[in-house]
This record gives C-alpha cells, sequence and structure tokens, in this order.
C-alpha cells in the first residue's frame, strides 16, 4: 500500500510540474460548494456513527444487556476524533471507552472490534465490487481490457464479500466450539499461564457470542448495511455540493467510496494519509476531473468526513470529563 502511495504521488508531482498547478481553480472549487450540501454530508456521516452504535450494542447485548446507548455513541465519537489525530494506533480509545462505560473486560470489546471491522471490511468489499462491476464505461479509462478487467474484478469482489460475510456469520455460531480449540490449544503452557489464557479467550469469546442466534445475525447485517448506507448518501450529498460532481451514478458514488476506503488503510495522524491521495487519483483518472478541481473536492471530503468530526468528539469528551491529553493515556493503556 505504502508502494503504491508512493507511485500515485510520484505520478501527480510529475503531471502538476508538467501543466503547470492553477491555485486559483483550487481555490475557486473550495469556495463555490454549496454549503448547504456540506453540511447535510455532515449529518449523515455523524448519523453513520450512531448506526455504528446500534450494532456495537448487538455486540454486547449477550455480557452487558443493560448499557446505556448515549455513552456507546458518546464513545463511538470519540473514538473516530481520536483516530483521526492519532492515526490508527487510536482505534484502541474506541472499544478502551466502551468497555469502560458498559463494566465489561477490554479484551471482549477488542474482539467485537475485530468483529466489527470484519463486517465493515466485507460489506464495503461486497458493495465497492458490485458497483465496480455496474459503473458505466464512460466513467472508465480508456481500453476494453481495462473494461473487462473492472467488471470481472468487480464481479468477484462483490461475489467473494457476499460469501465472506454469509461464511463469517455461520462462524459465529460455533464461537464456544472455537474457545475450546484454542484452549485445548494452549495445553503446553503451564497451570497458572493456562488459568490466565482461559479468562482472556473467553473474555475474547464474548465478544464475538452477540451472533449465536439468527436475530443477531440479522441486526448485525443490518445494521453493517444502514451504516454504509448512510455514508453513501453522505457522499452523495457531498458531489451535489460540486458541479463536476453533481452528474455522478449511485455506482460511480459507490466506486469512489470503495477507492478511499482502501485508501483510507494507511492513516497518518492528522491528515489522513491515502484518503486524500486516492480520491485525488479517482476524481482526475475516472472521472476526469481537473487537478485542482480534483484536489480542492479531495481537501473538503477530508475535511468534512474526517476532521469534521472533531468538534464533537471534543464536545462530548469534554461532557465525559476528558481532554486530549487524557484520551492520550487511554490510548497508551489500551495498548499495554
Amino acid at each position: 500500500m505504502v508502494a503504491l502511495l508512493a507511485a500515485g504521488i510520484w505520478f501527480l508531482v510529475r503531471r502538476s510540474a508538467g501543466a503547470g498547478f492553477d491555485t486559483g481553480t483550487l481555490l475557486n472549487t473550495i469556495t463555490r460548494a454549496n454549503w448547504r450540501w456540506l453540511a447535510a454530508a455532515w449529518a449523515l456521516n455523524v448519523l453513520s456513527y450512531y448506526g455504528r452504535t446500534l450494532r456495537w450494542m448487538v455486540m454486547l447485548r449477550p455480557i452487558a444487556p443493560d448499557a446505556d446507548r448515549w455513552r456507546l455513541f458518546s464513545a463511538t465519537v470519540i473514538g473516530f476524533a481520536a483516530t483521526t489525530l492519532f492515526g490508527r494506533p487510536g482505534d484502541l480509545v474506541r472499544p478502551y471507552l466502551i468497555a469502560r462505560a458498559a463494566g465489561v473486560p477490554f479484551v471482549s470489546q477488542m474482539a467485537a472490534w475485530l468483529l466489527e471491522r470484519l463486517y465493515d471490511t466485507l460489506t464495503l468489499l461486497a458493495i465497492f465490487g458490485y458497483a465496480l462491476a455496474a459503473v458505466p464505461h464512460t466513467a472508465l479509462l480508456d481500453g476494453s481490457a481495462l473494461r473487462w478487467a473492472f467488471e470481472v474484478g468487480g464481479w468477484f469482489a462483490g461475489i467473494t464479500g457476499t460469501v465472506c460475510l454469509l461464511v463469517l456469520a455461520g462462524l459465529q455460531r460455533s464461537s464456544d466450539r472455537l474457545g475450546e480449540r484454542i484452549q485445548t490449544a494452549l495445553g503446553f503452557l503451564e497451570e497458572r499461564q493456562q488459568e490466565r489464557a482461559a479468562r482472556l479467550v473467553n473474555a475474547a469469546m464474548d465478544g464475538l457470542r452477540s451472533a449465536r442466534s439468527t436475530r443477531s445475525i440479522v441486526e448485525l447485517l443490518g445494521y453493517s448495511i444502514l451504516t454504509w448506507v448512510l455514508l453513501v448518501l453522505c457522499f452523495a450529498a457531498f458531489f451535489q455540493a460540486f458541479p463536476e460532481t453533481a452528474a455522478l451514478s449511485w455506482s460511480s458514488i459507490l466506486v469512489y467510496i470503495g477507492f478511499v476506503a482502501f485508501g483510507g488503510i494507511v492513516q497518518i495522524p492528522g491528515i489522513g494519509g491515502g484518503f486524500q491521495l486516492v480520491s485525488i487519483l479517482v476524481l482526475t483518472q475516472l472521472f476526469h476531473c481537473g487537478l485542482e478541481t480534483a484536489t480542492g473536492i479531495a481537501l473538503v471530503t477530508w475535511f468534512i468526513t474526517l476532521i469534521g468530526v472533531l468538534p464533537l468528539g471534543a464536545f462530548l469528551a469534554l461532557r465525559e470529563g476528558l481532554n486530549w491529553n487524557r484520551i492520550k493515556e487511554l490510548e497508551k493503556q489500551a495498548t499495554l
């Protein structure tokens, strides 16, 4: 991923050096954006955190059925704000705060966090794949071979994501058996170490026992889809704010989301890493926006979807009696 980002930076630098970069066009792109649509995009992005909260409550139900929804929503927003500020290590803040709010072991919420990431990644893979297969040919680079690769690769990714989601749901129903096998595999440890390992394994399995019923599986899948529907609507509203992207089809929007989401895996604290670069590459190479226009749109996207959570996260952190230094300490405690 880092190598791909480096290649993308080299491509953009060469292109801007050869053609000249018009800062005025970039600023004009930003200043003429429709801020009502941008406000709607921000609100939908915040609503997606509520969807994540509802999904996490399903995972908490077996061990903390009375968990407070508002405190979990607050922990979710603060956690995403911490990720924006501190990079990927900040991901640990959210399960740590949720574990503290619900009064459950931290390791159980780390297992729930991993489960959430799997659901998100596989749902995104399925949506992205089907969108990639259906995207209009006019939005792609010239060349029939590339079109064929997009269509076949899209169907492969979509079907793979769907099948893996079904397999994941099936594996969760066997979490007890999985825990027993892990403990059996650790039989070579000394008795005291085995007892400690058993407690950790049982706590981790608590985070995976949320979908042993058909109802819970349907809820997890449903809230995962709801979260991504809200994010798709967020980007649809966002693109309406710019004349250059207002006419993009739904499949094109889904392709954009898929690329930038996977590009966002590389996270630089306070910056976002691959998110902006991949956004520029998709806008210029797939949707044929000018480099300056694409850069302006990418910057506003970054501000609305990532930086936009910081004020709300700071407000909720203050309500919880936290400040950013304290959150940084929580991050360190979670990594111990």
